[in-house]
């Protein structure tokens, strides 16, 4: 199996964050006044501006240093729009800034990507100051697929500040959206004591507590507490305790605090969002619409819009009328190609081939959505476009697999394989070891298929396989333990429907 890239993530991360902890920076970063004695003359070099106090930066003008504070503070507490205007900002106040462009595509990178703002970012970092060079890297890196030098710039980074709790931050949350729970929840972990009231570590905490391979609710629901507590002012905490608590199958409870949210912010997108959510899953399927409909009117852009107008074309599915939802769904495809938004485009077509009539007809559609991925999407970062790629190629080797079509199972992987390699990403590998645990387990290759399928935790098919395979081979024990995990994987998504009409899932 291929697992070179997970290999070299450790050894960059694990290593170097246990000594941060226990050394004292040993060469703070420190501002000197430099002399020059040319003609006889002193010449007073100006101090350099920091970004919150620590890493020297480039701009000489104290607003856009304001502005790009404050733009990767929201980007922290998950307020992306606010996070996109106060970047917009910066580079307003200084328009050869380029951490002020590398935040606009870094925080944009999860909605609309900001292709323009990516280019201006990499354009001006030989004018930035070097541990600014060392931050704009990884931001731009992290979206192109130059991983490698994007981690090796975040390394020098956290050896340059190894008690910025921003810089940890990044490298942490990084490491959780690649899926990476177990080091990833060790370093908010840790992180904790530099600062034990950090609002975005609390808030990440309360998803890996309750994401990680043993679940634990109760933790997970206490860091969302304390992080209610300190981030009062905020929509986000009532948000996160509404996903986490419907999660943990307190849906009552998560009605409340999306709630909460909407009445901080009556436009907080994310709650509205997750009120039809908790509703389709609770079975009241008018309730859910109509809070889908109210999402559609509150989005900024058209990725939210078609994602709160796919979710309640859904419904359909959950109420068991499948046929009224596949009309529903081709009808809001072509809807999303008159809007021309990649994302969302891909997010229908997906959800349309999983939900297809037969599997004959699924590989169809999967097969036709694999080729429009192969090349450069205007509008779709790299890393969205291989991620989507890399999930549809699993897709394609799991219904092959369970079909009795292990030479189409064994192309797709064949291509999985190449495209983790090109792109040396935990989001490309997972569905790679995922897709060949799928074909190991009709060939009837347990042993090795159970160590493939629990590469992707987040993914209910799989974990439910997972499960079957471990029971088959009489480990009671583990099984178990795959169960629960997939307990605390309830939401209104495709692969949890899907899950759901598979088998039983109990709470």
């Amino acid at each position: 199996m291929n697992r070179m890239y997970r290999s070299s993530l450790a050894l960059i991360f694990l290593v170097l964050f246990a000594a941060q902890l226990t050394q004292a920076q040993q060469h703070s970063p420190r501002v000197e006044e430099a002399k020059s004695r040319a003609a006889g003359s002193t010449r007073v070099v100006p101090v350099p501006l920091l970004l919150f106090g620590a890493i020297p930066l480039s701009t000489r003008s104290q607003e856009a240093r304001k502005f790009a504070e404050m733009s990767l503070d929201k980007y922290e507490n998950v307020m992306l729009d606010d996070s996109i205007v106060l970047a917009q900002h910066a580079t307003e106040k200084d328009p050869e800034f380029a951490l002020g462009y590398a935040l606009l595509s870094f925080s944009s990178r999860r909605g609309i990507p900001n292709s323009a703002a990516l280019a201006r970012a990499k354009a001006l970092l030989p004018h930035a100051a070097p541990d600014e060079q060392l931050l704009v890297r990884w931001m731009t890196g992290i979206q192109e697929h130059n991983l490698l030098p994007a981690i090796a710039s975040m390394n020098d980074l956290l050896k340059r500040y190894p008690k910025d709790k921003h810089i940890l931050y990044l490298t942490s949350e990084w490491l959780f959206l690649q899926q990476d729970f177990d080091r990833s929840q060790n370093m908010m972990e840790s992180l904790l004591q530099i600062d034990p009231s950090f609002p975005p570590v609390l808030n990440m905490l309360g998803y890996s507590y309750i994401q990680s391979a043993h679940p634990d609710a109760n933790k997970a629901v206490a860091s969302l507490k304390r992080y209610i507590a300190v981030d009062s002012s905020s929509p986000n905490p009532e948000d996160s305790m509404g996903e986490v608590l419907r999660y943990a199958g307190d849906d009552q409870g998560s009605l409340e605090h999306y709630g909460a949210a909407l009445q901080i912010d009556p436009t907080f997108f994310n709650s509205q969002l997750g009120l039809g959510d908790t509703l389709t899953l609770m079975g009241k399927y008018d309730e859910a619409r109509l809070e889908y409909d109210k999402a559609v009117l509150i989005s900024e852009n058209k990725r939210d819009l078609l994602h709160a107008a796919y979710q309640k074309t859904l419904v359909y599915f959950w109420e068991g009328r499948a046929e009224e939802g596949r009309s529903a769904l081709s009808n809001l495809a072509a809807d999303a190609a008159q809007k021309n938004e990649p994302n969302g485009q891909f997010e229908i077509a997906f959800g349309s081939a999983m939900l297809a009539t037969d599997f004959a007809s699924e590989l169809h559609q999967l097969r036709a959505l694999e080729e429009k991925l192969q090349n450069t999407v205007e509008g779709m970062s790299a890393s969205d476009r291989s991620g989507a790629l890399a999930n549809v190629l699993c897709e394609e080797a799991r219904v092959a697999s369970q079909h009795g079509l292990p030479e189409a199972a064994e192309q797709a992987i064949s291509k999985l394989e190449r495209l983790a390699a090109q792109t040396a990403d935990l989001l490309v590998e997972n569905p790679y070891e995922t897709a060949r645990g799928y074909l190991l387990l009709s060939q009837g290759d347990l042993a090795n298929a159970v160590d493939e399928l629990s590469a992707n935790r987040l993914s209910p098919l799989a974990v439910q396989q997972l499960a079957v395979v471990q029971q088959k081979l009489g480990n009671q024990s583990a099984a178990g333990e795959t169960v629960n995990q997939l307990k605390y994987q309830r939401a209104a998504t495709v692969e949890w429907y899907l899950a759901s009409q598979n088998g039983s899932i109990t709470r």
